[in-house]
């Protein structure tokens, strides 16, 4: 079986840690470079967990760093959930940088997805800058990119603004770019987060799964997206599990567009269900998800981590 070359753009963030596991350990994926974003945390930050999170899985996977600032907006991190390094919780081993690229993201971008000889699928799981700067200095590269399957976005309501979702709402500009671009789309939103729990059951087998369930037991002690009594919202894995089971998904293709101007809707995500725009679908949207599935699949994916 080939496995599907993927390039994934993360602003790790404990959830992003956990997804990127999923990723680099799963047999069918290939995953050819890892890209970091302000968003969670600052750019260094961001980068310099990649690289702890790397050293820890044993895993050999270029790094390039990316925008340290939204387009237009200033950067307004998410430190209250992840905590201030943005990993806190486990004691990672210090990195090297012998895996940092000395060109930026979106050259390495660039450079990867024309080199393959098979199209691409891009993984953001953090806010949008630097897909959207991709697209528009290097339109060329979509020739060569297979879909881009996004965690951002809500058909409902918010986790940063009322209406607005935290990786869209960091860069609104940025997402307008990306649901523009006429590339296949799979928007793995906020409302399907919500449910795709880990349960305190579930959390309490991570220890006995070996030492990346370990890694992510301690984590979730210090994360604050859910509550260990309650449940863990995996957010960023839910971009994963499209990927690797879409079948738990309930998807609509529709219209997509993102408010830029709303005075107290900035950074939402129009998801046009019912054709009031009368535009063409430009999204696939992920609406519902099989919560019994996801537990099943997460505890299975996290036991191949060894």
């Amino acid at each position: 079986m080939s496995k599907r070359p993927i390039i994934i753009d993360t602003d790790p963030g404990i959830d992003d840690a956990v997804a990127i596991a999923i990723a680099l350990f799963s047999e069918e994926l290939d995953v050819r470079l890892i890209t970091t974003v302000a968003g969670n945390v600052s750019l260094d930050k961001v980068t310099y967990n990649t690289l702890r999170l790397l050293k820890f899985f044993g895993k050999e996977v270029p790094v390039a760093k990316g925008a340290e600032a939204p387009l237009v907006l200033p950067l307004q991190d998410a430190s209250n959930v992840h905590g201030k390094s943005g990993m806190e919780g486990f004691d990672f081993e210090e990195p090297d940088d012998h895996l940092l690229l000395k060109e930026n993201a979106v050259n390495a971008m660039y450079r990867v997805i024309m080199e393959s000889p098979e199209p691409i699928t891009l993984v953001p799981i953090a806010p949008l800058t630097n897909i959207a700067l991709l697209l528009k200095l290097y339109p060329e590269v979509k020739k060569n990119i297979r879909e881009i399957v996004l965690m951002g976005g809500s058909a409902s309501r918010g986790n940063k603004g009322v209406m607005s979702e935290f990786n869209i709402a960091t860069d609104p500009e940025a997402a307008k770019i990306v649901f523009d671009s006429g590339l296949p789309l799979v928007m793995a939103g906020l409302d399907v987060g919500w449910k795709a729990l880990v349960l305190p059951e579930d959390s309490a087998k991570l220890p006995a799964l070996g030492e990346v369930g370990r890694m992510a037991y301690c984590l979730f002690q210090k994360y604050r997206g859910g509550s260990m009594k309650t449940g863990l919202k995996m957010y960023d894995s839910c971009a994963m599990a499209y990927l690797l089971k879409p079948e738990m998904y309930e998807i609509v293709e529709t219209y997509v567009d993102v408010e830029l101007h709303g005075s107290m809707t900035a950074g939402c995500t129009l998801v046009d269900l019912k054709g009031y725009l009368g535009k063409p679908s430009n999204a696939k949207v992920c609406l519902d998800i099989n919560q019994e599935m996801f537990r099943q699949w997460f505890l299975e994916r996290m036991a191949k981590c060894i």
